[in-house]
């Protein structure tokens, strides 16, 4: 009942400073904080990203023509790679032989069935029957991906690791990139890896091509610079069985719950890593049904965890947490600023409004746009000249970055809009359950 309650004054808070900040100020205000947050954020994200590319990458030998050897393990330990799959039938053949594809051989590979409907029980047992080293595991109804991925870590012999999706390529060497840092570094609780777009047939694929270069990665490589990581890649990501084992692995009635458990991990002091060496070549939405279904996931998924933890994250050895909630809490803040300066000004054309919340345009002066434009442009180049090494032609695909802020932004406030009454009007300890996404149009060879 408190989180509740928690959850509700966080809400009028989010709802009502917008509110509270037009009363008070000018509707020219609010436009300066919905063009400079970004701003903001833009030149954070590019000095985080530099200093993670100085002091740790640019050390790193790595190579994609793989002619540079993966990280030895020591003590060569056995590694666990989980496969959740859903309806994965068109798919499950080419995302397991990457997987059993590593170079580093000391592997198992467990597939589990999560009440698929179509052939991917049947695919999955004869590839079973061909390969020793890997185990299919059936459930009888679809339970979720969670669910899913809990009953393969209690069947795995490993205390690594490493969880992709049922339609996710693994590079040959990302097992070992992934699980290097968990063998170095005893407090280490999990490690994310470099999730690349293979879905490139549209405007919305290209786009996120240089959405996970350019955004994505300056995002992950500042937040562990600070310490803490919002979240790991659900797409690709490693831990450690003894952390999961602590909070009670994932949590069914999350619906991301890979954002829940890297909360999870964090607050019990675990570390979280972000290792850029581990690919993984991913399907994602070409179709603006498919991204905004794809984005409301997410974004319910971070006012979900945020509804969960509101209560008890003041205490002072939580502290470290404070930045990716107050990250957050902001970003909730611009959408719903920038929501209202809409309403404003929609408002304006039609009715006289005091003067102090009158908003003229919503469009940038040009000054302030030339500024955007610029650390825009500065950003895609740092994010290309460090993700380069990861991926060729990059530059080529980066071009559709231009319509990240129409595209993006607009998908973000809607989404945002959205969560946050959908989440309080959710019933808690509902299971969350997964439908097959919209994988892309066409996809191109990793």
């Amino acid at each position: 009942m408190m989180d509740r309650i928690y959850a509700l004054l966080i809400l009028l808070l989010v709802l009502g400073a917008p509110v509270g900040v037009a009363l008070s100020l000018t509707g020219e205000v609010l436009l300066d904080f919905v063009f400079f947050y970004p701003l903001f954020m833009s030149a954070l994200w590019i000095c985080g990203g530099t200093y993670f590319w100085l002091h740790w990458e640019r050390h790193w030998r790595w190579s994609n023509k793989g002619d540079v050897a993966p990280p030895e393990l020591k003590g060569q330990p056995l590694v666990s790679i989980l496969i959740p799959c859903f309806n994965e039938g068109e798919h499950a053949v080419e995302t397991i032989g990457a997987a059993l594809a590593q170079r580093y051989p000391s592997i198992e590979v467990i597939a589990i069935n999560d009440g698929s409907s179509d052939n991917t029980g049947q695919v999955l047992d004869g590839l079973a029957a061909t390969e020793p080293r890997l185990r299919v595991l059936h459930l009888a109804h679809n339970q979720g991906k969670a669910v899913a991925l809990r009953m393969g870590a209690l069947a795995a012999r490993s205390e690594y690791l490493v969880c992709i999706d049922g339609d996710a390529l693994l590079d040959r060497d990302a097992a070992a990139y992934l699980v290097a840092p968990l063998i170095d570094n005893p407090r280490v609780g999990a490690v994310t890896g470099n999730p690349r777009i293979r879905t490139r047939s549209t405007l919305i694929g290209r786009v996120q091509v240089g959405e996970f270069s350019s955004i994505i990665g300056l995002i992950k490589r500042t937040q562990r610079v600070y310490g803490r990581v919002f979240t790991v890649s659900g797409v690709i990501a490693a831990f450690r069985r003894s952390a999961l084992n602590r909070i009670g692995y994932w949590s069914a009635d999350m619906i991301t719950e890979d954002i829940d458990v890297s909360w999870q991990l964090q607050l019990d002091h675990w570390s979280i890593f972000y290792e850029p060496r581990a690919l993984c070549w991913i399907l994602m939405p070409e179709t603006l049904r498919g991204l905004w279904k794809q984005r409301l996931r997410w974004a319910q998924g971070g006012a979900e965890v945020l509804l969960k933890n509101i209560g008890s994250i003041w205490v002072w050895r939580f502290r470290y947490m404070w930045p990716l909630l107050l990250e957050f809490c902001l970003s909730a803040v611009w959408a719903f600023t920038f929501a209202l300066s809409i309403v404003l000004y929609l408002l304006g054309l039609v009715v006289e409004l005091p003067p102090n919340l009158q908003v003229s345009s919503i469009m940038p002066p040009a000054f302030t746009g030339l500024v955007l434009a610029c650390v825009c442009l500065l950003q895609f180049f740092i994010s290309l000249m460090i993700e380069r090494r990861y991926e060729q032609n990059l530059a080529r695909s980066l071009f559709w970055i231009i319509w990240y802020p129409l595209v993006f932004w607009m998908v973000t406030l809607c989404t945002t809009l959205v969560s946050f009454p959908k989440v309080m009007l959710k019933r808690r300890q509902e299971r969350a359950r997964w439908v097959s996404p919209d994988r892309g149009i066409k996809r191109s060879a990793p």
